[in-house]
């Protein structure tokens, strides 16, 4: 989560700052930075962000409406101790996200209040393309030799359809294990995807029966397809997996090895309810037209 994250790194920071590698002629003004960090879902459409210090990004929603979306500014990173909170906004498809530095907007001859409003005209007039947008941002609000370093990111939301996302809420009993397998197995199906049946079918049996059996309710497998395949299995429990290598008498503890040797890669994310256990699976190449 991104007040999780600006903690780890605010902590990072800190260390640097004290640690042997700070050296000892250091100024203690050059350690230290703000940031702003944000996961979008494109799913749900929600954005969740966390600041450290940073100014606020800027929104433009599909009808050119252009707001800055206000965030609890917590501290810089390298001060230590106190902490960051993250909000959630549900943003409408096609919207622009701009994330910027504050030499984007703040000059010798220019308060931050004036470089906002003239950061807002600038995103008023969209072009087609996000390098087009960003060139005319830049040209409008800098001139030939910027005093400080600047930073522009614009990043376009997009949504998933139900076409591409396949939910099923599962009850805490081991007998729907086999339910979900052949749930998954014809929503692949579905989506021409037969021949990553065998992996997933591995993965969902072993992450629903692990949830079921060590985990509490309710239960939820989702499939995602996108630029890959993502299973996932989410419960109210917070308690992290644990990949163990099995010893060879031992009857249990080889399936979350096998969904990391057999998937591209796997992980755990904590949500406001419990986990979600994640496997990502490459798609299929698809053939050349002749």
């Amino acid at each position: 989560a991104p007040d999780e994250l600006l903690a780890h790194l605010d902590d990072l920071v800190v260390r640097l700052k004290s640690g042997p590698e700070a050296g000892t002629g250091a100024p203690l003004g050059e350690f230290g930075a703000t940031c702003l960090y944000a996961v979008y879902d494109p799913i749900s459409r929600k954005c969740s962000l966390a600041s450290a210090g940073h100014l606020w990004p800027a929104l433009v929603t599909p009808d050119g409406t252009v707001d800055f979306l206000e965030l609890p500014t917590g501290p810089p990173l390298g001060l230590g101790g106190l902490p960051f909170e993250a909000v959630e906004r549900e943003l409408p498809e096609g919207s622009l996200l701009a994330l910027y530095t504050d030499g984007l907007v703040e000059a010798q001859h220019r308060d931050v209040n004036t470089g906002l409003h003239a950061l807002r005209t600038a995103l008023a007039h969209m072009a087609p393309s996000l390098e087009t947008t960003c060139d005319r941002v830049l040209d409008s609000l800098l001139g030939e030799r910027p005093a400080d370093d600047v930073a522009l990111l614009i990043a376009r939301t997009r949504a998933l359809d139900n076409g591409h996302v396949a939910v099923w809420d599962l009850p805490a009993d081991p007998a729907f294990v086999a339910e979900a397998r052949s749930k998954a197995t014809a929503q692949l199906h579905a989506w021409e995807l037969d021949d990553l049946a065998y992996v997933t079918e591995l993965v969902v049996s072993e992450l629903v029966t692990n949830a079921i059996r060590y985990a509490s309710a309710p239960v939820q497998l989702r499939l995602i397809k996108e630029r890959t395949l993502i299973c996932e299995v989410s419960d109210a429990s917070s308690t992290a997996p644990h990949l163990r290598r099995a010893r060879i008498f031992d009857e249990g503890g080889r399936g979350l090895m096998l969904v990391a040797q057999l998937t591209e890669r796997w992980g755990m994310r904590h949500t406001g309810t419990g986990k979600t256990i994640w496997a990502e699976q490459p798609l299929p190449e698809q053939p050349l037209p002749e």
